[in-house]
């Protein structure tokens, strides 16, 4: 992630108009993950921990505690990873950017109706790609930062 944000930096402050298509498609990305049914396949399984609990303890083996961390691990993955590469075009230390996608990834996690919200979510994201090559303010994390004399 590191190198993705050096990288991305460095697009901010060589070429800003290529950075501004480039957060378009962040979160034209995002929002089209958000829409698709392995989104929605990822969030069921997220949803109902119980059922998973119950699928887990049928694991065996001495690498049994490996695998289900591993099975759960790229389930939350598969949930999150459509809004968490929206930090890279709002900025990955925005500290209301970060609060507003928990409480997005909570929302849909928790809410009955979490998937509908998760729906709605995407289709903003769609709105906000296609605006944000005319209104670059909504990229603060692709948006060269002048530099400051020392």
């Amino acid at each position: 992630m590191y190198l993705v944000l050096l990288g991305a930096g460095r697009l901010a402050d060589d070429a800003p108009a290529t950075a501004r298509w480039v957060g378009s498609a962040i979160f034209a990305v995002a929002a089209v993950y958000q829409l698709s049914p392995l989104k929605g396949a990822c969030l069921r399984h997220c949803r109902t921990p119980v059922g998973s609990l119950f699928h887990y303890a049928s694991y065996r083996g001495p690498a049994r505690d490996l695998r289900v961390g591993m099975h759960h691990g790229l389930y939350c993955v598969g949930c999150c990873w459509g809004l968490m590469i929206v930090l890279v075009a709002v900025g990955a230390m925005n500290v209301p950017a970060m609060i507003t996608l928990a409480g997005v990834i909570l929302i849909e996690k928790i809410w009955r109706h979490g998937q509908a919200f998760s729906r709605a979510v995407g289709v903003s994201l769609l709105v906000v790609a296609a605006l944000v090559p005319f209104v670059p303010a909504l990229l603060p994390g692709l948006i060269g930062a002048p530099m400051s004399p020392m």
